[in-house]
């Protein structure tokens, strides 16, 4: 078997394309185009990429989008007091703050402040709980623009096995409670997890972010399983690599998402979905 890529590129083209269109109507009919408020504390190199991305995906949909970029010595205060100006700027729809954050902020704090209405990352305790109830509103982008990856495959969802391997806040954890929603029987494995490959090869579902290259071996996935390889490493040869062996994995899976250009697009799509959502939740 030879897997068949799962083109995250191309389908969050499609998804923004959606937005674009939904935005323009929008226009026509004299409503408030999306406005979506990036801050930046401090000069993280994959900050700034990250970042421009976000702005050029924002430029291409017709969606506002506004940088705060403050010193890497701003106080936790000085930036609570921004976002708190944020909430109650009537044309900013969507806040996001990049992480990760300098240490004299905690930025459990900082996503606590943020509105939920305009938390288009999806972090915010109120949007978890929704997740975790089956009742989402906005959603955390990747693992919301994971379960689109895996709904392009035309695959049923309900009833298979899912592994996810890492279980941070952002990734891990609320794409459980995705694949949960979705009928899957999950495990979540950690860094504590014995026997990771028993897990693994039991997988019809894997979903790889840890971020150490070539974590998940080829030789164990099963027949047929669909893998999603969050993790993207910078490796000394200035390749990018992901958490599966790719090639060997892409002997044995129906379905393999590339690294880069599966799950990365996916995200700045989600981001701009939300976004756009959370203009048309705040205008009703």
């Amino acid at each position: 078997m030879s897997a068949s890529i799962i083109d995250g590129k191309a389908i969050a083209a499609e998804l923004l394309a959606t937005v674009k269109q939904r935005v323009s109507q929008r226009q026509a009919d004299n409503l408030p185009v999306p406005g979506l408020a990036v801050v930046k504390v401090g000069d993280n190199p994959a900050s700034e990429v990250y970042v421009r991305n976000k702005h050029r995906a924002c430029k291409e949909a017709g969606i506002n989008s506004i940088s705060h970029d403050l010193d890497a010595n701003t106080t936790q205060t000085e930036l609570l007091q921004l976002i708190d100006c944020l909430n109650n700027n009537p044309e900013i729809h969507g806040i996001l703050v990049q992480l990760p954050l300098p240490q004299q902020i905690d930025p459990y704090a900082v996503i606590e402040t943020i509105n939920p209405d305009k938390d288009v990352d999806g972090f915010h305790p109120d949007n978890i709980g929704r997740l975790a109830l089956g009742k989402p509103r906005l959603r955390p982008c990747t693992p919301y623009g994971i379960i689109k990856l895996l709904q392009h495959t035309g695959a049923s969802l309900r009833g298979l096995e899912a592994v996810v391997v890492g279980s941070s806040n952002i990734v891990g954890k609320p794409m459980a409670l995705e694949l949960i929603m979705a009928g899957c029987t999950v495990t979540v494995c950690n860094s504590a997890t014995r026997e990771l490959a028993t897990h693994v090869s039991r997988a019809d579902i894997i979903v790889a972010a840890v971020g150490k290259p070539s974590l998940i071996k080829g030789s164990w996935i099963k027949a047929g399983a669909i893998i999603i390889d969050v993790g993207i490493t910078r490796q000394q040869d200035g390749s990018l690599a992901g958490d599966v062996e790719f090639e060997a994995a892409s002997e044995n899976a129906a379905w393999i998402t590339p690294v880069p250009g599966g799950v990365g697009p996916m995200t700045v799509a989600m981001l701009l979905h939300n976004t756009l959502d959370a203009c048309e939740h705040l205008d009703a």
